[in-house]
């Protein structure tokens, strides 16, 4: 029993000692971190962790801390000053303060900062007492000191106005306050200074000589206007512009407008500037309701000078002369205000048809103007008759240019007769005949001389419309150029201002061109009657055989462009359009226009334009193939011609006879003999090549040729083998020297410049010298070779 009570008593010891040992298995630190992260994740305990990795710390704490901290910097903290001192994230902390100032109605969060009423209440108090000393604060300035914005400052204050700050705000400028003090003071300078003022003043020059607030300066003085404290009024509202005029200026400036208004009727828009009125159109307008002024550009003028100027406008229209209205009116009138005020008085007596207007200042009756074309008719009768005796003149008006146009267009070759033309065209190619004629009477065929280079050629057919348009207005004749025009007038009209007798001639110009028109019309149609009972007097017999030969000498030209490639028969075959052909058809239209009274002493003076003209008076059916023949005279082929001249000649009543051999040699003969006389008076080198080369051609193939000087180097290409090798050689060289010579011609002499330029010019003119010098040498020989019969060794074909 006794062990088993020891037993008991050391077992209860055991137990009383556990009962009081410490337990030995605890939380490592790590353990604690893992479980509370968790726990956070899992959303079961809300905490943040500060930034040193140390400690827990609730939202709720968080706030705790930001509301302490808040009290202790006295009302006003940065939230960056806020999460130092905390020790945790920023974004926590301005989480917590965005929720502070939602629900606390006395804190606000302004720019990162945490501002409570008792801050706001103490810088109130503070700005008042800033107020009350300087009497005037701005907004700006106070928040350059605080650091706070504008419009957070204005409404915090505006909530303070009469309770912690003694003061008022402008209406018109929320950001000045200022005391009832600083006002009253402002007002009685503003009061005593604008009652001393006795002229026309700026209100801005006010603010800057005596410091006035602005906005507060126009709400007082609008303030005393309105009262009548200050006899005035402020023009112009609150702007830059506005100016103060006191009543007893304005009732010495009215004085002085209405009588300077009755004395001299009209008023100078810058005198009255000068005078102190800001718009003077709308002052005049208000103070002279009643009266009937005429507002002009730099001054307005009134009734009674109005009527001075219709009299004088009344009085030139009526007497047919001119009147010049500068000298009545006030010199401060520009030009453009003379026209405005003449304009008017024309319309008031209603003469605007029966005068004009010169030199801006003249007023000048269209009867006067009608006189002075009375002094030309003399000269223009004069003119005509010279005009009509020295050069053909054709009166061709636009509408008959018109309808000349529309009838050459009309008749111009249709596609079966273009077809129907290449037909004949190959068919005379492919039997190698070629009909041949001639004529006791050949005419003298016209050698061209060769143009230098880089000029184009006299017979080039490439005549556009715009170039015959500008023929057509120069065969329209003028009368006088506007310089003789007031040569004249200056000699006729003495009285009349010099500055305007240049406009008066530009008026006069085209009525005199016109009239003069019409004498030349009447003046010329007396004339073409005794040139047309002239060319009656011309027998049929000598047209028939002119036109004959001609007609044969063309035939015969077309034969000779046969030893010739396609291309330059294309340019020889113009060149014979634009010179015997078109001689041919002058002659028929020449003829024709006998009986319209439209003919001329030398057909060859007819160009196209005036053709069309007389072609179109014709009957249809004599207008049709002439046209015909005429557009023919564009074209680049001579068998068309020939083809639609035997139509022309049959409606003319010719007959055109083909040639026989006898004929076709004497033609020959005759054009040889012509050529040669020509050559043997020449001594331009050009000329003497292509003479000599046309002769060649021609003893060679015993057919004619009538070719531009372009052709000259085809034309001697195709002499060779049928002259002699040293014949060959002497034209080569002699051509290769005109050329050198044309070409140096062309390029001309530089001025000397410089030394080295001056050299080269010496040596260029010395090379020029020597090549025309062996021009000259060679110059007899190349005439021989055709005009010494037994020095040319000419072989067979």
């Amino acid at each position: 029993m006794a062990a088993d009570w020891e037993e008991i008593r050391r077992l209860a010891a055991d137990f009383q000692r556990a009962q009081f040992t410490d337990a030995v298995q605890r939380l490592s630190e790590r353990n604690c971190i893992e479980i509370i992260a968790k726990l956070i994740q899992e959303k079961k305990l809300d905490v943040v962790h500060t930034l040193d990795g140390k400690e827990y710390i609730t939202s709720a704490q968080i706030s705790r801390e930001i509301r302490d901290e808040l009290y202790v910097h006295g009302g006003r903290i940065n939230i960056v000053e806020l999460q130092q001192i905390i020790n945790v994230d920023w974004v926590h902390v301005e989480n917590r303060a965005s929720d502070i100032a939602k629900s606390d109605k006395g804190v606000q969060l302004v720019l990162g900062q945490l501002i409570d009423d008792t801050y706001l209440d103490r810088l109130a108090e503070e700005v008042n007492d800033k107020l009350q000393q300087a009497g005037l604060i701005t907004v700006a300035e106070l928040c350059k000191s605080y650091d706070l914005p504008g419009d957070f400052l204005t409404e915090e204050l505006s909530k303070r106005l009469g309770k912690l700050i003694q003061g008022e705000m402008d209406q018109y400028n929320r950001g000045i306050i200022f005391t009832p003090g600083f006002v009253a003071r402002h007002k009685a300078r503003i009061r005593g200074l604008f009652s001393a003022i006795t002229r026309p003043i700026p209100v801005s020059s006010m603010i800057g000589a005596f410091g006035f607030q602005e906005h507060l300066l126009y709400s007082v003085l609008e303030e005393l206007v309105n009262n009548g404290r200050l006899k005035g009024s402020v023009v112009g509202g609150r702007q830059d512009k506005a100016v103060y005029i006191p009543d007893i200026y304005s009732k010495t400036q009215n004085t002085w407008v209405d009588s300077f208004l009755q004395q001299n009727g009209y008023l100078e828009f810058d005198a009255l500037v000068r005078l102190g009125i800001p718009d003077p159109p709308s002052y005049i307008k208000k103070r002279f309701k009643s009266n009937k002024l005429l507002f002009l550009r730099a001054a307005c003028v009134g009734q009674a000078l109005v009527d001075q100027v219709e009299a004088l406008v009344e009085e030139a229209v009526n007497s047919a002369t001119w009147t010049d209205i500068q000298p009545i009116l006030p010199s401060c009138l520009s030009v453009e205000d003379i026209g405005m005020l003449i304009s008017q008085a024309m319309r008031n007596s209603n003469v605007q048809s029966a005068a004009r207007v010169l030199g801006g200042t003249v007023v000048i009756s269209e009867k006067f103007i009608s006189n002075c074309l009375l002094l030309f008719d003399e000269a223009m009768q004069q003119k005509a008759q010279k005009e009509v005796k020295n050069n053909p003149v054709f009166l061709i008006t636009e509408d008959d240019l018109k309808q000349a146009s529309m009838l050459t267009e009309s008749s111009a070759p249709s596609k079966k007769e273009k077809r129907e033309a290449e037909r004949r065209k190959k068919a005379t190619e492919g039997s190698g005949s070629v009909k041949a004629g001639g004529g006791s009477n050949a005419r003298e065929i016209r050698i061209r001389k060769t143009k230098k280079k880089g000029r184009k050629d006299e017979d080039s057919d490439e005549e556009t419309g715009p170039s015959q348009q500008n023929r057509s207005k120069q065969t329209e004749a003028s009368f006088m150029a506007q310089e003789e025009i007031i040569v004249i007038l200056e000699e006729r009209l003495s009285d009349y201002p010099e500055e305007v007798l240049s406009e008066l001639a530009d008026h006069l110009v085209r009525p005199l061109n016109k009239a003069y028109q019409e004498v030349l019309r009447t003046v010329f149609m007396s004339s073409t009657s005794s040139l047309s009972g002239a060319n009656k007097k011309k027998s049929m017999k000598d047209l028939q055989e002119e036109i004959s030969n001609l007609y044969n000498n063309i035939r015969l030209f077309e034969k000779g462009t046969k030893f010739f490639s396609d291309e330059t028969q294309v340019h020889i075959a113009k060149h014979v359009l634009k010179t015997v052909c078109t001689d041919v058809t002058n002659i028929l239209v020449n003829f024709l226009a006998t009986d319209l009274m439209m003919s001329v002493e030398n057909p060859s003076s007819i160009t196209a334009e005036v053709r069309v003209k007389i072609l179109s008076k014709l009957s249809e059916e004599t207008r049709g193939p002439l046209l015909k023949l005429h557009n023919c005279l564009n074209g680049k082929t001579i068998e068309d011609f020939l083809t639609k001249i035997e139509d022309c000649a049959e409606v003319c009543g010719f007959i055109l006879k083909k040639g026989d051999k006898k004929k076709e040699r004497q033609a020959l003969f005759l054009h040889r003999q012509a050529l040669s006389e020509q050559l043997k008076e020449t001594e331009d080198p050009a000329l003497v090549l292509h003479l000599t080369s046309v002769l060649l051609f021609q003893a060679c193939t015993h057919c004619m040729l009538h070719a531009p000087g372009r052709c000259v180097p085809q034309i001697i290409g195709t002499l060779t083998g049928r002259i002699s090798m040293e014949q060959q050689q002497l034209l080569s060289a002699y051509q290769s020297l005109v050329v050198k010579q044309l070409v140096s011609q062309s390029q001309g002499r530089k001025q000397e410049e410089a030394v080295g330029e001056a050299s080269k010019a010496e040596e260029q003119e010395e090379e020029a010298s020597r090549d025309r010098a062996q021009l000259m040498a060679l110059t007899d020989q190349v005439k021989e070779l055709v005009l010494t019969q037994r020095k040319m060794s000419v072989t067979e074909d």
